[in-house]
């Protein structure tokens, strides 16, 4: 768009100046009562909003598309277009109208993305929406490179790096881990790097990406920023120092999150280095197929499916909730994190606490986000007034902490002890900061500052004299009417009011000749005349502009607390956090005391051995939930789990997977008893799916994920895979999941649940030690089935598939006619087919060798049979032979074709 002088105005003049500066963003041009939108933003806004597109003059011969929406309501506008990945500039009057000579001053006060997100309304109240820098550097000649990550939740004010280097290949998948974990909603990447890291295998950053120009990714500018915004003189202290590429890009962050809120980050004071080894490595896979807090169809917790998160977040503040949420997506390795949790949540059970806990903890507001909003001046007075009453609940809080004993030092509770003591003393009430606030905020303020009635009464002198001018204006007419009849003797005097004409003494035309000579006529009437005095006349001067004064008043005040209230920003910010993990507790807590959980028992040998173990979410789903037992440990790494579909395979393996990572969570577990050994990762092979966007298929799915477990497990890993080899013909499928098994047993060694309709795989067991049968059992009953759901020793007999399909509704004629094949099949596979042999013994290095000659043979053969075939057709001319000839000469092909045959004329 170009500016023609000649045929704009000064508002048209004025917009397209502030666009240039945001050609990308949508603006929203403050008009009065309205945002509006222009030129390509109206048509776009319009689309996407559902609003009304008009237009209004004309601009290089063509009308001007607008459209708007109320400025009041335009959070709910906002929530839309950022929850689509849209960012908005929002510009703002910043001149008084009523004093501004010509266009009102306007500028760019906060520019809105996914990523810097603080407004309650517009973020979800259970989650994070962290902005996330990616920093990207090759060493061409080693043919590595490392990655450098910074996010911060904005919040929350939490700012984390983390930095990795490697071989070019394997950082993609490592990548795509990481940005799957840390969840963005916003990513920043430098112009000249996101082709690059856009056609990654398997990231799709195009629909999160914001790219910023590469020099903000400079890593000396980066370090300055970091240690002006934490105010340190060394990032040694965080264990930064050295991650280059890591600074770099959180100084981008931190470059792109200031220009956003217009003003600098005072809640960020902290820095995070997480580190490979820290959390329970959970991919993209183990995360859908366990359901932690979406269901492997894509719902949410938020829209009541039914998670891990839904059934335990029983939270009584929005600060909890978002900790339980990390907490299932980030548990530790260390166990001593666990068990502190353990401890604090068996203290809890022991004093039965977690009842008036939460009762007290229900009167506590989101103290982490009102924290933010006070930092970047944001916070409005019923913010301000919810932490006020919050802040008062913290005595009562400590003292429920204090029932739990906490003060108490033992052997056994030493965890107990740190954990809750330390809570305790992070609680201790900031009382500086509650007294200003009970002395500045009214009991029930008004919603927002403009609207008046939100500092108390007694806190500001002037206030409440413009305020007892406004208010009491109705008292001080009638002292006055009572004082000037007494002084003048006019019994009918009146002291009245009109917009018009202001105040006024009013005097009917037969006592005028009794009005003092300090009345000053105002207005002549046909009955009366009305007078002013210069005491009506002091007194009109503020009564008048009182409510208006006041008001600026009010707003001169409430910023100046917002600026007072900073230096209690990072004080706030300990009690937020400590109150969102006492609420994780007791929550946890209350959750293990009404549905029977136990405390897991955490321990330096390999071991997942759980007895009476139950799905956490599927038990809540059904009448009569079966527990089972799960016994892996140093000399038993593997179970091959045999049995009919929907007889609960994928149900037991995936309850085991839940109770080893919520044990790492540091809740207690569903069982009668767990001992759980240390854990790196968790990898799940559940499921089939394809992923036609990124031209997979099922199959190819099912091996990508299958390559991921058997190249990131470890000997520490827990790996579920179900059904492998499915996807392809028979014996591929039967060798793949062979092969698959055996690596895991001889190779990988980790704890595996290996769940299969393949029967060949169950003499596994019978040639490594380390692996068991187990079978989920069944009872048929004529032509039906009845499911057990019980876990027992020993392979399966069968799978059940036909019944399986007749209580699916396969209509009988299929399943009989099924019925007849299968009785063929079976009849016609008396003996074993060569392809099974290897089952029937370890395969020593000859035994290898030999197979190896067999197949170089059976290729031979193959290509001498091939070369047969096509030195006959080329003898064959079609056109040239009689019926009878091309009878006889088809014979012959199927004669060539056939193998019992062919296999004898070529030996």
């Amino acid at each position: 768009m170009t500016v023609e002088k000649a045929k704009i105005s000064p508002g048209t003049a004025q917009y397209l100046r502030i666009k240039a500066d945001h050609p990308t963003t949508l603006v929203f041009f403050r008009m009065g009562d309205f945002y509006e939108l222009f030129f390509e933003d109206a048509e776009k806004a319009s689309r996407l909003l559902g609003i009304t597109l008009t237009s209004r003059g004309t601009y290089n011969g063509a009308p001007i598309k607008m459209c708007g929406v109320p400025f009041h309501a335009a959070d709910q506008y906002l929530a839309k277009l950022v929850k689509i990945g849209e960012s908005v500039a929002l510009c703002e009057q910043i001149g008084d109208p009523a004093t501004s000579k010509g266009i009102v001053e306007r500028k760019v006060v906060r520019v809105v993305t996914p990523g810097t997100l603080t407004d309650s309304n517009l973020l979800p109240e259970k989650s994070e929406q962290p902005l996330l820098a990616l920093s990207f550097s090759q060493n061409k000649q080693r043919k590595t490179a490392t990655v450098g990550l910074a996010w911060l939740s904005m919040a929350s004010g939490a700012l984390k790096m983390m930095e990795f280097s490697g071989e070019i290949r394997a950082l993609d998948v490592r990548l795509k881990q990481e940005l799957e974990r840390i969840a963005a909603a916003e990513i920043l990447i430098a112009d000249l790097a996101s082709p690059i890291l856009s056609t990654a295998h398997g990231l799709t950053l195009s629909s999160k990406a914001t790219t910023v120009p590469e020099w903000h990714f400079d890593v000396p500018n980066g370090e300055k920023a970091l240690l002006e915004q934490l105010a340190v003189s060394t990032l040694s202290g965080f264990g930064a120092e050295g991650l280059s590429t890591a600074i770099g890009a959180a100084g981008a962050l931190l470059r792109y999150a200031q220009s956003t809120q217009g003003k600098g980050l005072q809640h960020v004071r902290a820095l995070t280095v997480e580190t490979e080894n820290e959390f329970i490595g959970l991919d993209a896979a183990t995360r859908r197929n366990l359901e932690l807090t979406e269901t492997i169809r894509g719902e949410d917790s938020a829209s009541g499916a039914p998670t891990l998160f839904s059934l335990l977040d029983h939270c009584r503040t929005a600060m909890g909730s978002r900790l339980l949420r990390h907490w299932l997506h980030h548990a530790k390795r260390a166990q001593s994190v666990a068990q502190g949790r353990h401890a604090a949540i068996g203290a809890l059970l022991a004093a039965d606490a977690g009842a008036a806990l939460s009762s007290t903890l229900a009167a506590v507001p989101d103290i982490e986000r009102i924290t933010t909003r006070i930092a970047l001046l944001s916070a409005r007075p019923r913010d301000l007034a919810g932490l006020r009453d919050g802040l008062q609940q913290l005595d009562a809080v400590r003292a429920g902490i204090a029932l739990c004993g906490s003060d108490e030092v033992d052997d056994d509770n030493t965890s107990l002890t740190s954990l809750l003591s330390t809570l305790q003393q992070a609680l201790a009430t900031p009382v500086e900061c509650l007294t200003l606030m009970q002395n500045a905020i009214a009991t029930e303020p008004a919603t927002m500052v403009r609207d008046g009635g939100v500092i108390a009464d007694g806190f500001d002198a002037d206030l409440d004299e413009l305020r007892g001018l406004s208010q009491n204006a109705g008292q001080f007419l009638i002292d006055l009417e009572t004082r000037e009849r007494a002084r003048t003797g006019i019994a009918n005097l009146r002291v009245e009011y009109n917009k018009v004409h202001g105040f006024y003494i009013e005097v009917t035309h037969g006592q005028t000749d009794k009005v003092p000579d300090d009345y000053r006529r105002r207005q002549t009437l046909k009955n009366a005349e009305r007078y002013i005095t210069p005491e009506l006349k002091a007194f009109e001067d503020k009564a008048l502009s009182a409510q208006e004064r006041a008001l600026i008043r009010e707003k001169v005040l409430y910023e100046q607390l917002l600026q007072d209230l900073a230096p209690h920003i990072g004080t706030l910010q300990t009690i937020a956090q400590a109150l969102a993990q006492i609420d994780t507790l007791v929550a946890l807590a209350d959750h293990a005391s009404r549905h029977d959980w136990c405390a897991p028992q955490l321990v330096a040998e390999p071991a997942i051995q759980i007895q009476q173990g139950r799905h956490p979410v599927v038990e809540k789903q059904i009448e009569h939930f079966i527990a089972n037992d799960c016994m892996l440990s140093a000399e038993n790494k593997l179970l091959l789990i045999t049995g009919p579909n929907m007889g609960g395979k994928s149900t037991f393996m995936r309850q085991v997977a839940l109770i080893t990572l919520l044990a790492y969570v540091g809740s207690y577990v569903p069982a009668s008893s767990a001992v759980i050994g240390p854990i790196d990762r968790i990898f799940t092979r559940i499921g089939a799916a394809d992923d036609l966007a990124g031209g997979r298929s099922t199959f190819m799915v099912e091996m990508t994920e299958s390559a991921a477990i058997l190249n990131g497990a470890s000997e520490s890993s827990l790996v579920l895979m179900d059904e492998v080899g499915r996807g392809t013909s028979t014996f591929d499928g039967l060798a793949l999941a062979w092969a698959i098994a055996k690596q895991l047993i001889e190779v990988t060694r980790s704890f595996t649940l290996f769940a299969t309709h393949y029967f060949e795989l169950t003499q596994l067991p019978d040639i490594h030690a380390s692996a068991a049968n187990v079978h989920l059992s069944a009872v048929e009953h004529k032509d039906s089935i009845v499911f057990l759901h019980a876990v027992q020793p020993g392979p399966a007999s069968q799978s059940y598939g036909l019944q399986v399909a007749q209580l699916a509704g396969v209509p009988a004629p299929v399943i009989r006619a099924a019925r007849k094949h299968l009785a063929l099949l079976e009849s016609q596979s008396v003996q074993a087919t060569p392809q099974f042999d290897l089952f029937s013994r370890p395969q020593t290095d000859d035994d290898l060798a030999d197979i190896d000659v067999e197949l170089a043979e059976d290729h031979q053969t193959e290509n001498a049979l091939a070369t047969e075939l096509l030195e006959a057709l080329a003898t064959i001319d079609p056109d040239a032979l009689t019926p009878r000839e091309a009878l006889e000469q088809l014979y012959r092909l199927k004669h060539l074709s056939n193998p019992d045959t062919a296999f004898q004329k070529v030996a």
